[in-house]
């Protein structure tokens, strides 16, 4: 790992201490990058002090503590996603969270903004968490702040597991038609381009879409996961008219439920497909999907004999 310059200015991360965050802040690290990590203050950050990161309190609800956190750095890296904790605030961080980021950007002048955005996002207004990063791209263009979003498609490594361990159990459990080809990612090579955008020669406002190869379906997804691990992987489908009709009942008090299923359904459109043409000028070759599917596969194995 290359040694970081003390007087070089950090790059902020929102987002740290989840998954991805943690992710990117080890490839910024690789690269030999500052780093400070936007912190809840009840949050635990013992683990990126011990990587050597600085460590800002602040909150996406905050414009104040994120303006602090922002004073003096480089760029900024969000990875900041409320769907995915699912909280009573999560709602609130997808939407003023993300507001409250832009203008604390534009108030410091930061000189690059890197947000995580998803593919599709501007053709979503029926998928909530979608259509928020659609709004967080539109904020940050109106600001004049300079930034690029990254596009990625479906985190496979989180869809693998949605029913436990696909090696264990024999099985992906999928919300839909399985033999709709889409475009899925890893969570490491996402963190890793991510890293890489905060120097990519970019215009201000780029959008990227991320994504592997090919669009494949979950059907062939298994069948991957079956030649590598020599296991029998089947997928377990929630037929689509289930899954909208749970959407419909549970919307009224549990606002995520339906938030997933409008995406599932958006899934069966045939339309989450990415185009990697810029991804392949920035970062270089998409991941095939065997060799994506190859080393999700080793990581399970791994993390069970582990």
């Amino acid at each position: 790992m290359p040694g970081s310059d003390p007087t070089t200015p950090p790059v902020l991360v929102v987002g740290a201490t989840g998954n991805l965050g943690g992710q990117v802040v080890d490839e910024l690290l690789k690269r030999g990058r500052n780093v400070r990590a936007l912190v809840r203050p009840a949050s635990d950050a013992s683990g990126l002090e011990q990587r050597g990161v600085e460590i800002a309190h602040g909150d996406m609800l905050d414009l104040d503590s994120l303006a602090a956190a922002m004073t003096g750095a480089d760029a900024v890296v969000t990875t900041a996603a409320g769907y995915t904790r699912r909280g009573p605030e999560a709602q609130a961080t997808d939407t003023t969270g993300n507001e409250n980021l832009a203008a604390a950007a534009h108030r410091v002048g930061v000189r690059r903004f890197v947000l995580t955005s998803i593919l599709t996002s501007d053709q979503t207004p029926d998928v909530p968490h979608f259509w928020h990063k659609k709004l967080a791209e539109d904020r940050l263009q109106e600001l004049d702040v300079p930034f690029v979003a990254l596009r990625p498609g479906a985190f496979l490594d989180q869809i693998a597991t949605m029913g436990g361990d696909p090696l264990e159990k024999g099985r992906l459990v999928w919300m839909g038609r399985t033999t709709v080809p889409l475009t899925f990612v890893l969570s490491s090579d996402l963190a890793a381009y991510l890293a890489a955008a905060v120097d990519a020669d970019v215009e201000p406002g780029e959008r990227v879409d991320i994504g592997w190869d090919r669009p494949v379906s979950v059907r062939e997804v298994a069948e991957l996961m079956s030649d590598r691990s020599g296991r029998t992987i089947r997928v377990r489908a929630v037929p689509s008219p289930v899954t909208r009709a749970a959407g419909v009942v549970a919307g009224a008090f549990m606002p995520t439920i339906k938030d997933m299923a409008a995406m599932f359904r958006w899934f069966d459109g045939g339309r989450y497909v990415a185009d990697t043409r810029r991804q392949s000028e920035l970062f270089g070759p998409p991941p095939t999907a065997e060799d994506a599917v190859a080393r999700l596969t080793a990581e399970l194995a791994d993390a069970r004999q582990g």
